[in-house]
């Protein structure tokens, strides 16, 4: 199943893939059934959903795509959108992830997607690394139907994870706590899932799993993408095993967090568009406050808007950048919240709205001894936590 919101005026096409984690083995995915069904079968979806974020027509929300026809794809599949099996003696449950995108595709040619001029195929979570996974396959896919002409594009947002050592090694129980490669790597299995071609070869058979990550697979993509990333992904934090909540945190675990947006800053930087604020969060494209987030003084809508026009420009006579529209923006100040404008921070347990000071002390982050390193007076490096310097 899917939802449209056809603008018959528009050859702007906006293919939205949901997420919502994964499960890789009977029992998880039998937790998953009992717990979290829409996220299993589309037997309890409602009849219609309103788009929000870069899927709301109105203007406000949505300056640069609100009129685009928009598809929104509900994650059933479970499986990163990269699966290929039917259900089968050995297996009672589908991963049909990488099948249902073809399958849409397939029915919207039908419906004005063959005269489109653009596809963006967008997506957040496990739909943002699901765009990495498919964006080169549904190209060929059009082209293969005989549609060149259709520009197809990715919009990864908090899709991009790192392979990285966990902060508290545990065992794969579950999918919150395995660490992320362990859990791809039985997952891929599991669903036998697709990876793309290019990224295939560049690997060792029974290395798959290595495509899940951006880093890996963003270089040996054809498709132009742009990477949405939080620098403090809270979702990476988690199957780090770093809990934020409850105790202060330990110095340890701080420097932990610090040097995450560091390796995360450092697989941005080949990446040509990008938005990357030093911020908490997880999701954003389809948030109704995604307009305010900036880094370095641009918004996203605004970045996604010189993105768009770059690839423009760039069929057209592939000159330099455009002035006054950047697209490779990604925070260097070293600490989550840092940037003024990230979103709101709550407390787990209270909900209470907390400031950046707050969120710091309560993270344990020592003010005294930060000036002392920094050589300067607490008041002062205070005042430039506050205001977001």
């Amino acid at each position: 199943s899917y939802y449209l919101k056809e603008s018959k005026g528009s050859r702007r096409w906006l293919l939205f893939l949901e997420g919502g984690w994964y499960c890789f083995n009977r029992e998880n995915c039998d937790t998953r059934y009992d717990t979290m069904r829409r996220l299993m079968s589309s037997r309890e979806w409602p009849a219609t959903r309103v788009g929000t974020g870069i899927l709301s027509s109105q203007p406000e929300e949505n300056p640069h795509w609100w009129n685009a026809n928009m598809v929104f794809i509900p994650y059933c599949s479970s499986d990163v959108w990269s699966g290929a099996s039917s259900k089968s003696e050995k297996n009672e449950y589908a991963f049909m992830g990488a099948l249902i995108i073809q399958e849409v595709i397939k029915e919207l040619v039908g419906k004005g997607l063959s005269t489109a001029k653009v596809l963006l195929l967008a997506g957040s979570s496990a739909g943002g690394t699901g765009v990495l996974l498919n964006v080169d396959r549904v190209a060929e896919q059009l082209e293969e139907m005989g549609y060149q002409g259709i520009q197809v594009r990715g919009l990864a947002d908090s899709g991009w994870f790192l392979d990285n050592k966990q902060y508290r090694r545990t065992d794969c129980i579950d999918t919150i706590t395995c660490a992320p490669t362990e859990a791809i790597r039985r997952g891929i299995r599991y669903w036998n899932g697709l990876v793309p071609e290019r990224c295939k070869l560049q690997f060792k058979e029974g290395e798959e799993w290595n495509c899940f990550f951006g880093y890996k697979i963003y270089p040996t993509l054809r498709c132009p993408v742009f990477v949405v990333q939080w620098l403090f992904d809270e979702a990476q934090l988690t199957v780090d095993n770093v809990h934020l909540t409850g105790q202060p945190v330990q110095e340890g675990q701080w420097l932990y967090i610090q040097n995450l947006g560091r390796e995360l800053r450092n697989t941005l930087k080949d990446v040509t568009a990008s938005f990357a604020p030093a911020c908490l969060s997880h999701e954003i494209i389809t948030r109704n406050h995604w307009t305010d987030i900036q880094v370095k003084g641009t918004s996203l809508p605004r970045a996604l808007h010189c993105w768009d026009r770059s690839l423009h420009e760039s069929n057209k006579n592939g000159k330099a950048p455009l002035k006054g529209c950047p697209i490779h923006l990604i925070d260097s100040c070293p600490w989550p919240h840092c940037n003024p404008s990230c979103p709101t921070i709550r407390d787990q347990f209270t909900g209470q709205e907390m400031n950046v000071i707050q969120f710091l002390m309560h993270m344990g982050f020592d003010v005294q001894k930060m000036a002392q390193q920094q050589g300067m007076e607490p008041s002062k490096l205070l005042g430039m936590l506050s205001s977001g310097n």
